[in-house]
C-alpha cells in the first residue's frame, strides 16, 4: 500500500454535553513529528494521543487541532452559597443600622463576595472519552485519506519503471551494433592516418574500446532495481525510505550509463532514464 505523507482530516462529535470537532494535518517530514493544540481541560489527553499516533504513523510532521464547545446549560449555570449570602445580608443590614446615612446594598453587591457565587465543577469524563473516541476516528479517516493520495501514484510509478525497462532492453539489443560500429570507425581511422593494419593492435584497441564500454552491468542493475521498486509498491509497510534509497542507485547506474556512452543513442536514453528517475524521485519525498 502506497501512503502519502500529505492529507487532511475533520471529523465532529455531539453530546449532552455539547460539540467537539478534531482537525488532523499531515505533510512531509523525514520522522513523525506530532504537535497538539487542545484546550485546557483535555491537555492532560495529549500523551495519549501522541502514543497512538506512533502506532499508526510512521513519518510525516502532524498538526492536531481539538476544540471544544459546551452547551449552554454547562457553560452558565451557577451554585448560590446561600448560608454565605445571608450572612452578609444580615452583616449588610446591623452596619446600615449604624451607620447616619446607610447605603442600601444590592444583589450585585453580594454576588461580588468572593464564595457567593461559584460555577458547578463540571464532570468532564464523558467529554474525555468522546474526546478519545473522536480523535481515533480522525487519525482512521486520515489514513485512508494518505492511502487514497499515495495509491493515486501508483500508475505514475508504474509508467515510468515500464518506460525505464524499455531503455533499458533498447540499450541492450543495440550494444552489439554499437561495438561492430565502433570496429568499424576504427578501421576507417587507421586507413585515412595511413597506417598500417596491424590486426593485433586493432584487436587490443578494440579490447579496450569493448571495457570501458562495457554496460552490461550498469544494465543489469537498473533491472534489478526497477524490479525492486516494483516489488517495494506492493509492501503493506512504510515504503518512502526504501524507495528514496531505490531512487539514489537508479540514478547512480544512470550516470555510470551516460559516463560510458558511445553513442548518441546510449547518451540519450541516460538523459531520459534521468528524468524519469527525477519525476519519481520527487515523488518518493512525499511517501509514507
Amino acid at each position: 500500500m502506497i501512503r502519502s505523507m500529505t492529507a487532511f482530516s475533520r471529523q465532529d462529535a455531539q453530546g449532552e454535553w455539547g460539540a467537539l470537532t478534531c482537525e488532523i494535518r499531515t505533510v512531509n517530514h523525514r520522522y513523525l513529528e506530532p504537535s497538539f493544540r487542545l484546550p485546557e481541560s483535555m491537555r492532560e489527553l495529549e500523551n495519549r494521543f501522541r502514543e497512538y499516533l506512533r502506532t499508526k504513523l510512521r513519518r510525516g510532521k502532524v498538526d492536531v487541532g481539538l476544540r471544544i464547545q459546551l452547551a449552554d446549560s454547562a457553560e452558565r449555570s451557577f451554585e448560590i452559597n446561600h448560608e454565605l449570602a445571608d450572612a452578609l445580608n444580615d452583616a449588610a443590614n446591623q452596619i446600615n443600622r449604624i451607620l447616619d446615612n446607610p447605603a442600601h446594598i444590592n444583589a450585585l453587591d453580594i454576588m461580588r463576595w468572593p464564595g457567593v457565587m461559584a460555577s458547578p465543577e463540571q464532570d468532564l469524563e464523558p467529554v474525555k472519552a468522546a474526546a478519545i473516541s473522536l480523535f481515533e476516528r480522525t487519525v482512521a479517516a486520515l489514513m485512508e485519506a494518505r492511502e487514497r493520495e499515495g495509491e493515486r501514484l501508483r500508475p505514475l510509478f508504474e509508467e515510468r519503471l515500464a518506460n525505464m525497462q524499455q531503455l533499458v532492453a533498447e540499450v541492450r539489443a543495440a550494444m552489439p551494433e554499437l561495438l561492430d560500429k565502433q570496429e568499424r570507425q576504427l578501421r576507417e581511422r587507421f586507413e585515412k592516418a595511413q597506417v598500417e593494419l596491424d590486426e593485433d593492435r586493432l584487436s587490443q584497441e578494440m579490447v579496450m574500446l569493448a571495457q570501458k564500454s562495457d554496460v552490461a552491468e550498469e544494465l543489469d542493475r537498473l533491472d534489478a532495481h526497477v524490479s525492486e521498486v516494483l516489488e517495494t509498491l506492493q509492501s503493506s509497510d512504510a515504503i518512502g525510505r526504501r524507495l528514496d534509497f531505490l531512487m539514489q542507485e537508479l540514478n547512480r547506474e544512470a550516470n555510470t550509463l551516460s559516463s560510458k556512452s558511445i553513442d548518441a543513442r546510449v547518451t540519450r536514453a541516460a538523459v531520459d532514464l534521468k528524468v524519469l528517475i527525477e519525476q519519481m524521485r520527487e515523488q518518493v519525498q512525499n511517501l509514507e
